[in-house]
Parts: C-alpha cells; sequence; structure tokens
C-alpha cells in the first residue's frame, strides 16, 4: 500500500526535506523584508497622518483605507509594468527576482501598517493629549511617545501585515515568475505542486504555512492581553 499524502507531507518535514526547506527559507526572508520595510514607511506615515491637519487629510485617510484592500494581482501588475523592460525601472534589472516579490509585499502590507497605525495614535492622542500639552509636547514631538506607548496595539498590525504578505500568492507570482530555487514561495510551490500532483510537497509546505499563521494569531493574542494588562500605566513621557 503506497504512503499516504498526509503522512509523506509530514516526514518531508519532519525529515526537513531540502528542496523544502530552502522554499520557506526563501518565503521567510521576502516576507519579513517586506515588513521591515513597510513598517519603516507606515508606523511614521500613520502616526504623522493621525496628528498632522492639512486640507484633504480626510480623503488622504479614505485612499490608505481603501488600500488595504487593493487586489494582489493589481499591485502586482502595476509593479510589473515599472520593474520591465519598457518601464521606468527595468534598467535596474529586477523583475523576476526576490527584490520584486519583497517590493511587491510591502506595498500590499505597507497600508495595512500605516491605517492601523493611524487610528490607533490617533485614539491615543485624544486620550492623552492634555496630559502631553502639559508636559510641553507638541504634536510632533508626541509621535514616539505616541508610538511606545502604543507598541502593543501595533504589534498586532505588523503581524497582520506579515500574515497576509506570508498568504500572498498573485503578485509575487507576477513579479517573481515562480522561478525554482530563485524566486518560489510556500504559496506559489503549493500552487504549483498541487496542478502537478505532488500532494507531499504542497501538503508539507501548507502545515508549515498553518504553522506561521497560528503562530501569529497567538502572538497577536498575547501583545493584545499583554497591551490591555499595562495600558492601566498610561502615557511615560
Amino acid at each position: 500500500m503506497s504512503e499516504s499524502p498526509f503522512a509523506a507531507a509530514f516526514g518531508l518535514v519532519l525529515a526537513r526535506d531540502p528542496a523544502l526547506v530552502e522554499i520557506v527559507a526563501l518565503s521567510l526572508r521576502v516576507t519579513l523584508s517586506a515588513v521591515v520595510i513597510a513598517c519603516a514607511i507606515g508606523l511614521p506615515l500613520g502616526a504623522g497622518l493621525a496628528l498632522a491637519r492639512f486640507p484633504g487629510r480626510g480623503a488622504v485617510i479614505v485612499l490608505v483605507n481603501a488600500l488595504m484592500g487593493l487586489p494582489p494581482v493589481v499591485a502586482g501588475l502595476a509593479l510589473y509594468l515599472l520593474l520591465s523592460r519598457s518601464g521606468p525601472l527595468g534598467d535596474l534589472g529586477l523583475l523576476f527576482t526576490p527584490t520584486a516579490m519583497i517590493l511587491a509585499q510591502a506595498a500590499l502590507i505597507q497600508p495595512i501598517v500605516t491605517a492601523l497605525t493611524r487610528q490607533t495614535v490617533e485614539d491615543l492622542w485624544g486620550e492623552y493629549r492634555e496630559q502631553l500639552t502639559s508636559l510641553g509636547s507638541s504634536r510632533v514631538r508626541a509621535i514616539p511617545t505616541l508610538l511606545w506607548d502604543a507598541r502593543f496595539s501595533l504589534t498586532t498590525a505588523v503581524l497582520a501585515g506579515f500574515g497576509r504578505a506570508s498568504a500572498e500568492v498573485g503578485a509575487v507570482l507576477i513579479v517573481g515568475g515562480n522561478i525554482a530555487g530563485y524566486t518560489r514561495t510556500m504559496t506559489t510551490a503549493i500552487a504549483l505542486e498541487t496542478s502537478r500532483g505532488d500532494l507531499a510537497l504542497a501538503l508539507g509546505l501548507g502545515i508549515i504555512l498553518l504553522a506561521i499563521t497560528l503562530a501569529l494569531n497567538a502572538g497577536a493574542y498575547g501583545s493584545a492581553r499583554l497591551g490591555a494588562r499595562l495600558a492601566g500605566g498610561g502615557i511615560h513621557a
């Protein structure tokens, strides 16, 4: 009797199959890099948007919120046109590379980080505005304090971005090309191996992806609980 796909999948995971490890390692490297870029832009941008007052601010907030639901294939297509040989960034030679995949994922999760940061910081500013003002803190100077105080809530936003990026298929497939040993991630490999009938590898990658998702949710839950427990301390300037 032939081995079942589930047993074979667990066997690949437990044996640390080289092909599986290579795909997982690339996926994590791409996703973590995208999260770092998205947070470097999204956290200060969201905090600035929460505290700044300028004409058209409402329209910018609506746009950022709308981009949270940006279809991945649209983001991938836009980036493909930018990086293709006929595009404005074609000379960089980034198309069908891990760098292009990082940019695609960062473009998808940056609006999530920005929007959630804006809402969190705006709520904190409304709660502690008088306290911060009495300490001589302006809106701009309050940004680092508010970001630090909201660190547990913002961890949830970061994990949400990581979750979306790790599960992405369309955008990375368009700009990465799903090249074996170079740009093949867990999600694109699962789609490919399923179509090929190699269910063992597809299931093995699926098990790891599910484990990562569960870990992310556990981390978000734990961060939210810890933040709620420490919330009584108020702002620490």
